[in-house]
């Protein structure tokens, strides 16, 4: 009997907010891996494809604004003219570091709106003009970054938190449709990562606080790092994980709720 080892060669994978963080590491992980890697973002990406092309990958950097559905096509188009083909995305763009942490009563109507129009509806503009490219190659494999707080449920930030299980159940929604074109769709909602954005999110005074009380609620006891998330992610891109689909796999160092 064979069995499928996560190899990605040869694959083209297009990966939002992959200016930075976790979008950073998903880039240079699957190049490692094989994977041609397409960075796209609404910031610079340039620091991201020279990583990734230092240390001898293949990488193109697109301008990606992911609640434009015009801008979602044309990076569509640029990854196959240059790469010939897509075979995976990795769903990660999604506003985080810059909303405020508040009662649900009290959150801004307009960040309300400007979460739900990146995390949620963004995550669809960019599944919608990647599935034509995907089943012109036979299949592929969707990649959208969710969040532990669409589970567990995060206090005083009900706006990502409620984009974050919307995209959980975009996942097992289009997971049906589009598995009689071998195209799967999964979801990765991973705990506190240590990055930018965190740090950006809780603030520098609340950061090492909220850390060490997520970690405190782990069966794993140490926070997350980029490259503890990655490695989900090039299983769910390969072959290993051929007959996976519809599912939200957690990357929480086994949190409990308390």
């Amino acid at each position: 009997m064979t069995v499928a080892v996560p190899s990605l060669n040869d694959k083209v994978v297009l990966i939002t907010g992959a200016a930075r963080g976790l979008g950073r590491a998903y880039c240079e992980v699957l190049a490692a891996h094989g994977a041609k890697v397409v960075a796209g973002d609404i910031a610079d990406r340039s620091t991201t494809v020279e990583s990734v092309t230092a240390a001898g990958g293949e990488a193109l950097g697109v301008g990606l604004d992911v609640t434009d559905p015009e801008s979602c096509a044309a990076a569509v188009a640029a990854t196959v003219d240059t790469f010939g083909g897509l075979d995976g995305v990795v769903n990660n763009a999604a506003l985080y570091a810059t909303l405020s942490m508040a009662p649900f009563d009290q959150i801004q109507m307009g960040e309300w709106q400007a979460a739900m129009d990146v995390n949620v509806t963004g995550v669809f503009n960019v599944c919608r003009a990647s599935v034509g490219a995907m089943k012109e190659r036979g299949g592929g494999s969707i990649v959208n970054i969710a969040s532990l707080a669409a589970v567990y449920g995060m206090a005083n930030a009900l706006h990502y938190t409620t984009s974050k299980a919307a995209v959980i159940g975009l996942t097992r929604g289009l997971a049906r449709e589009l598995g009689r074109h071998w195209i799967r769709v999964n979801a990765v909602a991973p705990s506190a990562v240590k990055t930018e954005g965190t740090s950006e999110f809780f603030g520098s005074d609340g950061m090492d606080r909220a850390l060490d009380i997520i970690a405190g609620q782990q069966a794993l006891r140490r926070n997350l790092e980029p490259n503890d998330v990655a490695g989900t992610i090039v299983y769910l891109m390969s072959d290993a994980s051929r007959f996976v689909t519809a599912q939200t796999l957690m990357v929480d160092g086994g949190t409990i709720a308390t």
